[in-house]
């Protein structure tokens, strides 16, 4: 029988029957590799939000880093320039010149998204042993992978 509440033995068996820990030194390896494994998961977290970043050009960027409404730029427009010729919609301009790069740019940021959940749900299944070393090892992977990857992001 599955334990429902905490606790803090050297056997539990992870995600798979031949991920089987039944001593303290597989114990501290299946803790290390967790470890690893949450850290990789704040990676993928970080890539996707870099890449989508990176796919836009920082002339459409506002200064808190997202991209800018269409109503504050229409009404910024209207209120500068009186003329008839600002009312006039212009013609958005593509983020890339041709649909193969926003296609390949889509697939690329689909795979990372099922990598992400992926990993994510195998990571939840991880914590679920109710094993204390294991949730240890989780708490411990993500906030050392926040603080490895988020200042890549370099937000200036």
């Amino acid at each position: 029988m599955m334990p429902m509440t905490f606790e803090a033995s050297s056997s539990v068996t992870l995600l798979f029957d031949f991920w089987h820990v039944n001593s303290p030194g597989g114990m501290f390896l299946s803790v290390i590799v967790v470890m690893l494994l949450t850290v990789f998961y704040e990676l993928l977290k970080v890539w996707r939000l870099w890449l989508s970043r990176s796919t836009v050009p920082a002339q459409y960027m506002t200064p808190n880093g997202g991209a800018p409404s269409r109503r504050s730029d229409s009404s910024s427009v209207l209120e500068n320039s009186p003329s008839e010729a600002s009312l006039t919609p212009r013609e958005s301009q593509p983020f890339f010149p041709n649909n193969r790069g926003r296609r390949l740019l889509h697939g690329i940021q689909t795979l990372l998204h099922l990598l992400q959940v992926t990993l994510g749900y195998m990571l939840m299944l991880c914590v679920m042993s109710f094993n204390v070393w294991i949730f240890l090892g989780v708490i411990a992977g993500s906030t050392l992978g926040y603080f490895i990857s988020y200042p890549l992001l370099d937000w200036h």
